[in-house]
């Protein structure tokens, strides 16, 4: 009887282990940014929901032969753990695509000089998996550019350059913006 309660404790507890890794202390925390755009009288708030991962000393982008994290020319979810989540609560111009309000799936597919930024109906789900393509709603490609420095930390942010609003990415020391109206 002794045994059995020591066996249960032990299966309980990595039972539980992934679970509390993932949801109460994951490595790659979850956050948040938002924006308020305004623009011609119409007020669009503009979500994004990711997972922060970490550079650890780890090759981030590259050759799938160099042993690059995200290797160029494949899908990534854009983040870790949780899918990417992009939510615009009226229509936009992505990259000058219109967009529909709603909330979207964003992942990515980085290029040595370019990225692919495609928006999916599929949002919200969790681990690692391929994506319904034929969800995808809109894909638009832009130029990656050095950061001049190295960022330990992947992030997602809206900034503000001459008048425009741009959804941002940048990791290790590459970035990329998207132009949004």
């Amino acid at each position: 009887m002794k045994y059995l309660k020591y066996f249960f404790l032990f299966f309980v507890l990595i039972l539980f282990y992934p679970l509390y890794i993932t949801f109460l202390n994951p490595i790659s925390p979850k956050k948040s940014i938002n924006y308020e755009l305004i623009q011609s009288n119409v007020k669009t708030d503009l979500l994004v929901d990711y997972s922060s991962p970490q550079k650890k000393d780890r090759l981030i982008f590259g050759s799938k032969e160099d042993g690059a994290l995200v290797p160029y020319g494949e899908y990534w979810r854009t983040g870790a753990n949780f899918c990417t989540d992009f939510y615009t609560s009226s229509s936009i111009s992505f990259n000058g695509s219109s967009l529909e309000a709603g909330k979207y799936f964003l992942y990515t597919i980085p290029k040595e000089n370019t990225w692919d930024v495609i928006l999916n109906s599929d949002h919200g789900r969790f681990g690692f998996f391929n994506p319904n393509r034929e969800n995808d709603i809109l894909i638009t490609t832009v130029p990656s550019y050095n950061l001049g420095e190295v960022l330990e930390e992947f992030t997602i942010d809206f900034i503000e350059k001459n008048e425009n609003i741009y959804l941002r990415l940048r990791w290790d020391n590459v970035g990329i913006s998207i132009l949004i109206n």
